[in-house]
């Protein structure tokens, strides 16, 4: 190991990283808290239809996230293995963001749906495919030290919580006024751009003696351990399956919120313009816990911390069935989940990357891209059923966007969704996190290199 793989990562690129992490999440705001009431409510595609729409792309997922993971490992070049595919990704998310938000209205109901299909399998099963795998491995190629890229993780979604907070208030506002199809091309841009600014600052530094010249890169390539011997290195440690259901748990309650807050607001606190506030304030104190997440981490171990926020998690859903029309409880009970749920995005990350380097520690096969294929994989499958889940009870419960009011039983479907669902689903994130127990290793990796 060189001296400069265990450097600490530069301000700069800490801040570049956080700029992309910030682009690809305006893409999760705008699929976990929008794109259903977009599609149902003004594209006027049958909720059923959607739900259905987003289980069947979690297929196309899986293969495109395993098939990604084994392209960025197997990629060779001056700028390393994950870089390169984060300046492929930048344009195709501007335009994936524009066609997804311009269902032709004029179109039959079932060319309108095959349009959604094609466009939501576009955007989630490559374009976010493409940055998310590359994103989440490029952090165990900007250095070795495990304090310091939680650090940068930490930081990162710090930057990634201000851009929701910008994110779900400016999308609210920009989409009441000036409508759809001028908001996906200002939105579309942003993620796009920030996305570049991670691309043209960050930089690999692990393992690029092998990357230098076009020789060695033949080289390198010509060494890289077969496909099967990585998925058998990586599939077979249990570390990969944690963090996929650790994604996975974590993207279904906030996309099932976060999805539930708009139909929510509009029908039981009748203010649709109260989403807004839910979904930009509601953000805010999580940046609070993410400025102590390093210290708090380093002082009592992630797996630690990350218990006990998953424990606030499952109160803030089941507080709020203590008054369900009261706007300061759904606040306060936002207050706290961003507050407990904020160091969760940090933490998955970082734990991804201390998974790899036991990967690698245990069998000698790099494998960071495949093994942050459980990253993408678990955020893409949980804000599919995140977001299916509420289309699913909305549709048993007959809700009909043309009505200018909901039955009984709709406002009762859209509490459980928004309580129980997420309580019980926050309930077996604590299960998972208690099972990662990686860092307990790290100091006997320190030492083999």
């Amino acid at each position: 190991m060189s001296n400069n793989e265990s450097k600490k990562i530069p301000l700069p690129q800490k801040l570049a990283y956080g700029c992309g992490m910030s682009g690809g999440n305006i893409m999760s705001v705008l699929m976990s808290n929008f794109i259903t009431a977009y599609f149902t409510d003004t594209a006027l595609i049958a909720p059923l239809a959607i739900a259905t729409m987003m289980v069947v792309a979690r297929v196309f997922d899986g293969v495109s996230d395993f098939a990604m993971g084994s392209i960025v490992d197997r990629t060779h070049s001056k700028m390393g293995k994950a870089r390169p595919w984060i300046y492929v990704a930048a344009p195709l998310m501007l335009a994936g963001i524009i066609l997804i938000l311009n269902v032709p209205v004029g179109w039959a109901d079932n060319m309108k749906l095959v349009y959604a299909y094609v466009t939501y399998i576009f955007l989630n099963a490559i374009v976010y495919t493409i940055y998310g795998i590359s994103h989440t491995a490029l952090l165990p190629r900007m250095t070795r030290d495990s304090q310091d890229r939680t650090l940068t993780s930490t930081v990162a979604i710090i930057m990634q919580n201000l851009a929701q907070i910008a994110a779900a208030s400016g999308i609210t506002v920009l989409y009441l006024n000036i409508g759809w199809r001028y908001t996906s091309v200002i939105v579309g841009f942003v993620a796009g751009g920030l996305i570049l600014i991670e691309a043209l600052v960050c930089r690999e530094t692990v393992d690029m003696d092998a990357e230098e010249g076009p020789a060695n890169a033949g080289k390198s390539a010509q060494q890289a351990p077969p496909l099967a011997d990585q998925f058998k290195a990586v599939l077979k440690c249990k570390y990969f399956w944690c963090c996929l259901v650790f994604g996975i748990c974590t993207l279904v309650y906030n996309a099932n919120a976060a999805s539930c807050t708009i139909y929510y607001c509009t029908w039981i606190l009748d203010d649709a313009m109260y989403t807004a506030t839910l979904l930009g304030l509601g953000v805010a104190p999580s940046i609070i816990m993410l400025a102590v997440t390093p210290y708090l981490t380093k002082r009592f171990s992630k797996r630690t911390f990350m218990s006990v926020c998953s424990i606030g998690l499952i109160l803030s859903f089941l507080l709020i069935n203590i008054a369900p029309t009261s706007k300061g409880l759904l606040l306060g009970c936002a207050f706290l989940r961003n507050f407990a749920g904020g160091p969760m995005f940090a933490g998955i990350y970082a734990f991804i990357a201390d998974s790899a380097n036991y990967v690698e520690w245990k069998s000698g096969i790099h494998a960071e891209g495949l093994m942050s294929s459980s990253q993408s994989m678990g955020q893409k499958i949980g804000m599919g059923i995140g977001g299916a889940s509420v289309m699913w009870v909305l549709a048993a419960a007959g809700y009909d966007a043309t009505l200018e009011t909901q039955s009984a039983a709709v406002m009762t479907a859209l509490k459980i969704s928004y309580i129980w669902v997420d309580a019980a689903v926050c309930a077996v994130l604590l299960i998972c996190i208690l099972l990662l127990d990686v860092e307990k290793y790290l100091p006997e990796m320190e030492k083999s290199r």
